[in-house]
């Protein structure tokens, strides 16, 4: 659809491809960092903004999303349209042993806890626990492919809800009721620049980083989990260091709780 270039360019989004993927391989690709919206893994995964199929012939990418998005009609369809999936364990195994290969689930891996740290200037991510995804790409034998957002965190100023604050443990408290958490922010608006719900114009760079290539194991250890999960880190961590001078960010270190 044509009105996402100008989506794209309202910002703008870009899509940095930094290695070749092979179509004759699968592929679970890791998102980071969620941001408030995550509105670079949406117009990079989910449209062709930023024309997903010509920088990776072959690959049919397949966004994840949370279950309740299916859940209303239209809205449903919509995002179908897009390629997108449920992030549960049963779409995500049944993409990725369909009879051809090429296909790429994208997994924003921070989740909602993550969305609570998206502050501009912020490079915490909620990663550290975070294993299932290891263990789907070892049972599928899918390649890792880590991404790296340059710009997510800075489209939105949220309310301050560092750790220990009444408004940090409430936005947890109620995320089990909701699936989702409820950040407090403020962007601009449609004819100002001050106050409003609009994200901010700030450029988003997505950097896909090398894939990791996975041998299947259908009942992997927890030690070939934890092996795979400390490589894909270094990996992302190396990712964010090579292009973080080109992208506003010479100075950051990204740390993974």
């Amino acid at each position: 659809m044509p009105i996402f270039t100008y989506f794209r360019d309202y910002f703008p989004i870009k899509l940095i491809k930094t290695a070749p993927f092979d179509p004759n391989r699968n592929y679970v690709m890791g998102y980071h960092p969620h941001g408030v919206m995550s509105v670079g893994m949406f117009t990079n995964f989910a449209t062709e903004g930023t024309d997903f199929s010509k920088a990776f012939p072959g690959i049919v990418v397949h966004p994840c999303t949370l279950t309740g998005q299916f859940w209303f009609p239209f809205r449903r369809e919509y995002i179908m349209g897009g390629g997108c999936i449920d992030v549960g364990k049963k779409s995500i195994d049944y993409v990725l042993n369909r009879p051809t290969k090429g296909h790429a689930v994208v997994i924003v891996i921070g989740g909602a806890t993550e969305a609570l740290n998206a502050h501009p200037g912020n490079f915490n991510l909620v990663l550290g626990k975070r294993k299932g995804f290891i263990k789907m790409a070892l049972k599928n034998g899918a390649d890792l492919v880590p991404i790296f957002s340059f710009g997510e965190n800075d489209l939105f100023n949220q309310v301050d809800n560092s750790d220990g604050t009444l408004l940090r443990k409430i936005q947890i408290f109620l995320k089990p009721y909701f699936g989702f958490t409820m950040p407090i922010i403020r962007g601009r608006g449609i004819f100002n620049y001050t106050f409003g719900l609009l994200p901010y114009r700030k450029p988003v760079t997505t950097v896909v980083g090398k894939p990791i290539r996975v041998e299947q194991v259908e009942n992997p250890s927890n030690e070939q989990v934890d092996e795979l999960h400390a490589k894909y880190v270094r990996d992302l961590i190396k990712l964010f260091d090579d292009h973080k001078a080109k992208y506003g960010a010479a100075k950051a270190k990204l740390t993974v709780s």
